[in-house]
């Protein structure tokens, strides 16, 4: 899709609250949608892609205080967690967290439809162009009191 052409100047005038926030509600809305087709929440999917990365690691403890940064609903996590005990994609013993054949079936699914949103998101965007804006905003965050680093 074609965007009209501006100066240097009308874009350096331009409020990055606004746009940031525009670009936020566009991919989130959209990764949302995705998964709402699977039945599952982006708190579902942080889920299911922290306990595929380290199985038999994360308690609902530790895992909802990793994840409640991340969380803009008031998500009830040990909701989540239920949820996806019901569903028989995670099991958990001893209190840990571990997924299934189902739940890691369900999570590939999720992933694909999440990485439709990626390739759309970067339609017409140069990977260069990509990890400077990237490093701006991890720059502002930093400037702003907040952690610059990339998420574990």
């Amino acid at each position: 899709m074609a965007i009209k052409e501006y100066s240097r100047e009308e874009l350096a005038a331009q409020p990055i609250g606004a746009w940031s926030g525009e670009a936020y509600r566009r991919v989130v809305g959209a990764l949302r949608e995705q998964l709402a087709a699977e039945d599952l929440t982006q708190p579902h999917w942080w889920t299911l892609n922290h306990v595929a990365g380290q199985p038999g690691v994360w308690s609902r403890a530790t895992l909802t205080e990793r994840l409640t940064s991340y969380d803009d609903l008031g998500i009830d996590f040990d909701g989540v967690f239920e949820d996806l005990l019901a569903r028989g994609w995670v099991t958990e013993k001893a209190g840990l967290m571990t997924l299934t054949e189902a739940g890691e079936a369900g999570r590939l699914r999720a992933r694909e439809r999440n990485w439709r949103i990626h390739e759309q998101t970067h339609e017409g965007i140069d990977t260069a162009d990509f990890v400077t804006t990237i490093n701006v905003l991890r720059r502002m965050v930093a400037n702003l009191g907040g952690n610059g680093d990339l998420p574990d």
